[in-house]
């Protein structure tokens, strides 16, 4: 029989025991138990972090050949545990048939999923380390299952729609992954490739451990791609890729291992640390949902958005390097240093763009820079904080379920903006000292904007905190006006809130004073509603001042009728953007120029930009007043006017890119049977007009274009261009639209009538797309009758769809209406849906895409 313990080794019990009370706590000192509930509530959040710690996955995933059959899966989640007296939730959204067998700590457990949850009993788990094997059909919600390839995209809580894990932010684990999959299928994963190994119709990659990563960074692609293997700075890099077209292979391929270089470098030298994890790897995908997204060690990328031609314009070309910046630097900024909760999700996505913008070498630095980031980030954040359902930056967020509609263009745009005027605030330096000490201090964890802000705080004398309040913890922007006082030879500058609240926002920015000998330029430190800037001493009054010329101010600027009648004097590209974006901006706002005398200018201005940026803002904003804001019949009136000036515009610059984005405007407007024929015959000849290079992605453009307008051809011309592509994406694509281009209403209704079936859906950025033409104004005598029901999906497409697609699903869907009738619909259904009950940022992205038409009432009179 065991022995009695001696008395010292009693006492080492008891104080082991001691010792184990103050490392697990008690019931009184631990957070209760959330209750279970669908999605990832921030309370069970909260619960976990406090008691689960040290998490690991291993996976093995086997894919059929065939899409109809399941993805079976075997997974393996270990995690240390401080108390066991409460079940422990893994989160899977997904049926509970899905699961065939539960063992945990080497005993066979009960099946207990309920609420979007699989809920491990407390008798069953230990104080200390826990092992959990599941056996389970994989979910295909994320899998982007297609014939020959598959990919994750598991942002923001969809690693829980797969397999059974732990999907929140701060609960960081190491994934191993093994992966068998058709023998003939390439595969990449966040992990290193082990080995790989092949047998009678299947191949199966073994991937070393990943770092330790968030659950929605977890990552794989897998089928029929192309390996690219390429050394870059002495780094290796794999890209995966199913492009066809030799021409864009060889022109992008070179250009695309170049920036992700080039993109490394700068960020390592900016934020003194080296790139923080094993390998770096990216893969382009056909129709991805986004443009990019940064999974650890394989960055997944939409293929269109890195092959380009040499039809490509400048704008394409800085919109890829921006793309590949913005990727490579959530490697440090999201990945390395990850939110505490999505709440924070805007920080990591206003550090990819601002760094992006920083780095910018295809556009040298200098002017080119300042001008691209007006023109990307300026007009995407107005069309968001003019609204009605204008949000912050920083916003609330419960359950995780709802944090893809925390997405969209303000922490996109609004967001870098103001982390601009912050960096101007605290100096290049100080801010540049504070970004290093966050990510140093935070490295491989998580951190809140509070935890960087008062990092930030102590390398500047500036408030920070009421600085804050208004910036990102509040929505809406400042509206200007001026007054030149001739006897004090000062301009007064006055700033209110647009929403008619009691708030100033502090920014710098820019003001010239237009003389007859020259333009002087001053800079504004609007601390103040008021502020009073002395005008240079020893001359009369300039003709005119031009508010923001540089463009970093925010809010609504007047625009001086000297400035908006001469547009083609102002020599700087940048003053001219500007100005551009205040003129739109005032007319939305009832503030200056109406619809109709805007375009006037506008289009005489095609006849002196020469600037690509420009000349794709400026003939945005002209198609924007041509089919939103002007009724039907003057549009019919003025269309050969309009095609006559931009394609004489087209004719007159000197180089193919900007013919193209002239050319591409024109395409657009086209409305009188001259220009209509016009566009057929380039497209049947397939022959672009002068300079202009037309790639087969723009000949379907035409196609489609023309399609819209039922141009009467001899032979349907869909029909014609899906025989002329080669590649199997893009024909699978175009046979997916063209139900809904059908000059048939019945087809037109038949293809809407499917997509009510999620199935239908999957391909979101094909919906979006054939949803355009669906309801282009050409045809929405017809598809006005869908808008009820399309906002009756809005809940479950936010429930079954990306993080997009609810914000792409509402532009795509009201977008360019200007009805009454139609403005009647999305006011009756706000009313039937009111909160609290109906999802608040739904309502808010509704508000958000019904803007236009609700101005539209009003402007278009």
């Amino acid at each position: 029989m065991p022995s009695l313990p001696t008395y010292a080794a009693l006492s080492g019990l008891l104080l082991a025991a001691a010792c184990q009370r103050a490392a697990y706590p008690t019931t009184a000192a631990m957070v209760p138990a959330p209750p279970v509930v669908t999605g990832v509530s921030r309370e069970l959040a909260e619960f976990r972090k406090q008691t689960i710690s040290r998490v690991a996955y291993d996976l093995s995933l086997t894919v059929p050949a065939s899409k109809a059959d399941p993805v079976r899966a075997e997974e393996v989640v270990s995690f240390q545990l401080r108390d066991n007296r409460n079940p422990v939730q893994l989160d899977f959204k997904g049926q509970a048939s899905q699961l065939r067998s539960l063992t945990i700590n080497g005993q066979p457990a009960a099946l207990d999923h309920r609420q979007e949850h699989l809920v491990l009993p407390a008798a069953a788990l230990r104080v200390g380390h826990n092992v959990v094997h599941i056996d389970l059909d994989a979910g295909d919600l994320s899998l982007n299952r297609n014939p020959d390839y598959l990919y994750t995209l598991l942002v923001p809580d969809r690693a829980r729609t797969v397999v059974p894990v732990f999907d929140q932010p701060n609960l960081k684990a190491t994934i191993t992954l093994s992966l068998t999959v058709p023998a003939a299928w390439q595969a990449v994963a966040n992990g290193p490739l082990h080995d790989s190994l092949r047998t009678e119709g299947q191949t199966t990659y073994h991937f070393l451990p990943s770092d330790s990563i968030s659950t929605y960074l977890f990552s794989f692609a897998a089928g029929r791609f192309t390996r690219v293997a390429k050394p870059v700075n002495g780094r290796p890099m794999s890209f995966l890729h199913r492009e066809t077209d030799s021409t864009k292979i060889r022109l992008s391929m070179p250009v695309i291992f170049r920036l992700h270089g080039e993109a490394l470098a700068f960020l390592e030298n900016y934020t003194g640390l080296p790139y923080p994890f094993q390998k770096f790897d990216f893969t382009a995908i056909p129709d991805f949902q986004y443009g990019g997204m940064e999974h650890v060690g394989n960055i997944d990328y939409k293929a269109s958005s890195l092959f380009l031609d040499e039809g490509a314009t400048k704008d394409q070309l800085l919109a890829r390097q921006n793309l590949i910046g913005h990727e490579t630097a959530h490697m440090w900024f999201g990945d390395l240093v990850t939110m505490q909760w999505f709440n924070d999700v805007w920080m990591k996505e206003v550090f990819a763009n601002f760094m992006a913008d920083k780095m910018n070498p295809e556009a040298s630095a200098g002017p080119a820079q300042l001008l691209k980031f007006v023109t990307d980030h300026y007009p995407a954040a107005y069309a968001v904080d003019r609204t009605a359902g204008a949000n912050p930056i920083r916003q609330p967020l419960e359950n995780l379920q709802d944090a893809g509609s925390l997405y969209g263009n303000i922490i996109y745009h609004k967001a870098p903006i103001m982390m601009r005027q912050l960096e101007r605030l605290m100096g290049e330096k100080p801010f540049q000292d504070g970004i290093r000490e966050y990510l140093q201090k935070y490295a491989h964890g998580n951190a809140t904007w509070p935890d960087l802000i008062a990092i930030l705080d102590a390398h500047t004398p500036a408030d920070l905190v009421a600085w804050n309040q208004v910036w990102v913890n509040q929505p809406g922007r400042p509206v200007f006006d001026y007054e030149l006082q001739s006897a004090t030879n000062q301009l007064v500058i006055r700033q209110h809130a647009e929403d008619g609240s009691d708030r100033l926002w502090p920014q710098q920015f820019e003001v010239t004073a237009m003389y007859p000998g020259g333009p002087k330029e001053l800079t504004v430190n609007m601390t103040q509603r008021e502020v009073r800037v002395a005008l240079p001493a020893g001359q009369a009054a300039p003709s005119y001042v031009l508010l923001n010329a540089q463009g970093l101010g925010y809010g609504v600027f007047p625009v001086a009728p000297a400035a908006a009648d001469h547009l083609a004097s102002l020599a700087d590209p940048v003053a001219r953007a500007s100005t551009y974006i205040a003129l739109y901006e005032n007319m939305l706002a009832g503030r200056g120029l109406a619809p109709r005398p805007l375009l006037d200018r506008y289009l005489a201005q095609t006849a002196h930009e020469t600037n690509d940026l420009n000349i794709k803002l400026l003939t945005t904003q002209l198609s924007d007043i041509f089919w939103k804001f002007l009724p039907p019949a003057e549009r019919v009136a003025l269309a050969p006017a309009m095609e006559k000036a931009l394609w004489q515009a087209m004719q007159t610059q000197p180089r193919p890119g900007e013919q193209k984005l002239y050319f591409k405007a024109y395409q657009n407007i086209a409305l009188t049977p001259e220009a209509q024929k016009r566009l057929y015959q380039i497209w049947l000849s397939q022959r672009a007009p002068g300079l202009v290079k037309l790639t087969e992605d723009d000949y379907t453009s035409l196609a489609l274009a023309m399609a819209v307008r039922d141009y009467a051809a001899p032979q349907p011309i869909l029909n014609q261009q899906l025989a002329r592509i080669t590649n199997v994406d893009r024909r699978q694509r175009l046979q997916f639209m063209m139900p809904a281009l059908s000059p048939d209403v019945a087809t037109r209704d038949a293809f809407f009538a499917a997509l009510k079936d999620e199935k239908n859906r999957e391909k979101e950025a094909w919906v979006t797309a054939a949803l355009g033409y669906l309801h282009h104004p050409l045809r929405q005598a017809t598809s006005e009758q869908y808008l009820p029901e399309s906002l009756d999906l809005l809940a479950e497409i936010q429930l079954t769809g990306d993080i997009f697609f609810p914000a792409s699903w509402l532009q795509s869907t009201l977008g360019y209406y200007q009805s009454p009738a139609a403005a009647r619909v999305v006011r009756e259904f706000l009313a039937a849906h009111p909160t609290p009950g109906y999802n608040p940022q739904l309502r808010a992205k509704l508000l958000q895409a019904a803007d236009d038409l609700f101005r539209a009432e009003k402007l278009a009179m």
